[in-house]
């Protein structure tokens, strides 16, 4: 293996659990992953998902507001604020015990980062990124009456609430992140996807949306010129016809490849697929750029060639 990659790791669901209590469990096993790639010498930038912890911050609020009048709605961009900084905060405190436990001294902090999406992203006119937990069909057609929210099925797993998801298309803090990372810190940065914000003259408007983490940690590896994307999920590898009996399981994609599998829609949407997007988006980007797709478990061994598919 290479060592002294600099190297922007995207945490899924799987790294955080659903509730708190979870999370702050998840969170040590997380720690243990990415400590793992940072004592065999590489520079790691984390960035996470917030759907389950995002969805629960704007129900909390909503009911907030119900019982007390005077209490306005909380915006969503506000939500996601809070879910970067109280994921943050635990997974920043998981990090450096975790590093002191194995004798490395390194500070670790988490930016609360905003992400620049445009007004006229086509996203805004179809909501379709799924958050907060899983409803029944009952729950889904009162939460759609009672709130006004668009719900759809989720990977037939449930009902959930659909936002929009727009592109990234700037990233507010990246010189103040790149200023970090170049020192030597170990960053958490556009948790969730970023706070979504709109720029207009010079003030920057929260908007009703989540951006989806996968499309803005591609962003953030190039704006950083990173050597490696590593998306972490709850498979080992992709496969092509997922959970058919004549599933096939991929070591590795090259650009082309992967692009050909997703036009013949090879992967899930809202799932599989804008992983794939954004390994692609990365790895095409610039020669000797490579994407990893793995599990969390396996960082390390995808790392060193032993699993987990790549894209290159």
């Amino acid at each position: 293996m290479d060592r002294g990659k600099k190297i922007v790791v995207a945490l899924g669901g799987n790294a955080l659990g659903n509730t708190l209590p979870e999370q702050m469990q998840a969170v040590k096993i997380t720690a243990r992953s990415i400590a793992d790639l940072i004592e065999a010498g590489n520079q790691v930038v984390i960035t996470h998902g917030n759907g389950p912890q995002v969805g629960m911050i704007n129900n909390a609020m909503a009911a907030l507001s119900r019982e007390d009048p005077n209490q306005p709605n909380t915006p969503l961009s506000v939500c996601v604020a809070m879910s970067q900084a109280y994921i943050g905060y635990d997974l920043q405190n998981a990090m450096r015990e975790e590093l002191k436990n194995r004798g490395l001294d390194i500070p670790v902090t988490t930016m609360i980062t905003q992400v620049r999406v445009l007004q006229d992203d086509p996203a805004f006119e179809n909501p379709n990124k799924p958050i907060g937990h899983f409803m029944t069909q009952e729950q889904a057609e009162h939460a759609a009456k009672e709130y006004g929210y668009v719900m759809a099925q989720d990977a037939g797993r449930g009902y959930r609430r659909m936002v929009a998801s727009p592109k990234p298309y700037e990233i507010v803090e990246i010189e103040a992140i790149r200023t970090l990372v170049n020192a030597g810190d170990i960053v958490i940065a556009c948790g969730g996807g970023g706070i979504p914000v709109a720029l207009m003259g010079n003030h920057l408007k929260g908007q009703s949306a989540v951006i989806d983490k996968d499309f803005v940690s591609a962003k953030l590896a190039k704006d950083l010129d990173a050597d490696e994307l590593i998306i972490l999920t709850a498979v080992e590898k992709v496969a092509l016809r997922f959970g058919q009996p004549d599933e096939k399981v991929l070591d590795r994609m090259s650009v082309e490849e992967a692009r050909q599998y997703m036009e013949a829609g090879e992967f899930a949407p809202g799932s599989m697929l804008p992983k794939v997007q954004a390994a692609v988006d990365f790895a095409a980007s610039k020669p000797g750029r490579r994407a990893l797709i793995t599990l969390l478990e396996k960082a390390k061994d995808g790392l060193d060639g032993k699993t987990g598919t790549v894209i290159a």
